[in-house]
């Protein structure tokens, strides 16, 4: 008996409740014997039928925000960018009095009921207006309670005293690669957005977005203005705040990153204790990965782990027994594979406290303590503003030590001194100076502190002989005074 199209189309039902599937037979069907089996039942209301992510929705999209961003330009004209050779090394700029206005768009979550909101260090970097919208369109503005670069984070802080929905903060460490997520932020401007995938891979290091680069991995669709939006888990908890895209278009392709919340929850700590920064756990060592020949000569079965190539005189790791040549595979009981690894790991534990290292030394693992102290700050860092008619007016230079190290993440510097801060509209800033620059040597009088520097710049020069060093690359210039 040939039936219907129509009643084969009716005659099968199927339905997410409980991941069960049902096949109802039409009159028909009715004779067909089924095997026999436990007994099921039609869906009885539209409950039983649709899966829906819309109660966690409802739970975590109070607590989303869009943070707006501005500042006014300001562009005063410059006669060192007269000089080719600088304009080389340090980029176009000078020009007009006055510039256009500089705007940013992101998103945050309010992780507190008092009104503490979490996005990226880069919607708010550089600017001086931050407004905050709600999901119920009010705007209130914000201030900046703590900006921290090397985890691309900072807290804002609603200025209108209230009582505001919140979102809890997860526990990234308990995640896995498969575990549903959602995404929630607002994309290229046009509002709230939600998007759903999965975890798609979880320590992603090497990515070259901060200094912690231990990342979540999502197929979660994200795009520009997601950023400093959470990543939600399915109890409706921030598990992570999405930073950065892989894309050679601009637009998602389904690799996402998001900053873990266990990196999150330390820098809050901090700003509602009143720090203007972040203080971690200093290991006072250099690390570098393990490459193949590395591991084969170590008799290491793969190149996992951190290879002990310096130590720092009086640090916690020389202080703890570690030796150059040993290779650091665990922090506390989990496995750390690479020098990221181990600094997220470290950074992530409170001041004051101890971790064990799981640490290969001659074929043998052995546990080694680790005390949990910050970098010293020794010698002082004595910041200088640079003042005078010198390429440096307007900066703040400090002395070198491991806590200034540590904060602005120069490598291999002995000597000279460190930019602190550049004022946006000062001649450093035009010729454009960046935190973290060293200054080595100015007029062939070498910086050893912020005094020389000081005094080197005190008066007027007919030339400018110059050398620093940014990211691990020594630069020396001459431009006229």
């Amino acid at each position: 008996m040939q039936l219907p199209f129509r009643d084969i189309i009716l005659g099968v039902l199927l339905y997410t409740s409980g991941a069960a599937a049902v096949f109802a037979a039409p009159a028909a069907l009715a004779q067909v014997a089924l095997a026999p089996q436990a007994e099921r039942a039609l869906p009885q209301s539209r409950a039983d039928v649709v899966l829906s992510f819309a109660p966690i929705v409802k739970k975590a999209t109070p607590a989303v925000v869009n943070v707006f961003a501005t500042r006014v330009e300001q562009r005063p004209a410059n006669p060192f960018f007269d000089d080719p050779i600088f304009r080389r090394f340090f980029g176009e700029g000078g020009g007009g009095q006055r510039g256009p206005t500089a705007q940013s768009l992101g998103s945050g979550v309010i992780v507190d009921a008092s009104g503490l909101v979490v996005t990226n260090n880069h919607v708010i970097e550089g600017m001086t207006d931050v407004k905050v919208s709600l999901s119920d369109k009010r705007e209130i503005p914000a201030k900046i309670l703590l900006r921290d670069p090397r985890t691309d984070l900072a807290v804002l802080k609603l200025t209108e005293a209230a009582t505001y929905p919140m979102m809890e903060l997860g526990d990234s460490d308990a995640l896995e690669v498969g575990d549903l997520v959602l995404a929630i932020g607002n994309p290229f401007g046009v509002g709230q957005t939600v998007t759903q995938g999965i975890v798609s891979a979880l320590a992603r290091t090497q990515v070259g977005i901060s200094d912690y680069g231990f990342f979540i991995q999502t197929d979660a669709s994200i795009n520009p203005g997601n950023s400093g939006g959470p990543l939600v888990d399915m109890s409706g908890r921030v598990i992570g705040i999405n930073s950065a895209i892989f894309s050679k278009s601009g637009g998602s392709v389904g690799i996402g990153f998001a900053i873990p919340v266990n990196m999150v929850k330390i820098v809050v700590a901090a700003a509602k204790g009143g720090g203007k920064q972040v203080k971690r756990p200093w290991l006072g060592a250099t690390l570098q990965n393990l490459s193949k020949e590395i591991s084969d000569s170590l008799g290491l079965e793969r190149p996992a782990g951190a290879l002990i190539a310096d130590l720092y005189p009086k640090g916690p790791a020389l202080e703890a027994g570690l030796k150059r040549g040993d290779v650091i595979v665990a922090v506390d009981g989990q496995s750390a594979d690479d020098p990221e690894a181990v600094g997220y790991r470290l950074a992530t534990k409170p001041l004051g406290g101890q971790a064990t290292l799981g640490v290969l030394r001659a074929g043998k693992t052995i546990a080694v303590p680790l005390r949990l102290s910050a970098a010293p700050e020794v010698p002082a860092r004595d910041a200088v503003k640079v003042k005078g008619p010198s390429p440096f007016a307007g900066a703040t230079v400090v002395n070198i030590s491991p806590a200034v190290l540590e904060e602005f993440s120069v490598q291999g510097a002995a000597n000279g001194v460190v930019v602190a801060e550049i004022d946006p509209q000062s001649v450093a800033a035009q010729l454009n100076l960046q935190k973290g620059d060293v200054i080595l040597v100015v007029n062939d009088e070498k910086i050893g502190t912020t005094r020389d520097l000081e005094r080197a710049t005190i008066n007027r020069h007919y030339y400018w002989k110059i050398t620093l060093a940014r990211e691990g690359q020594v630069i020396t210039t001459v431009v006229g005074g």
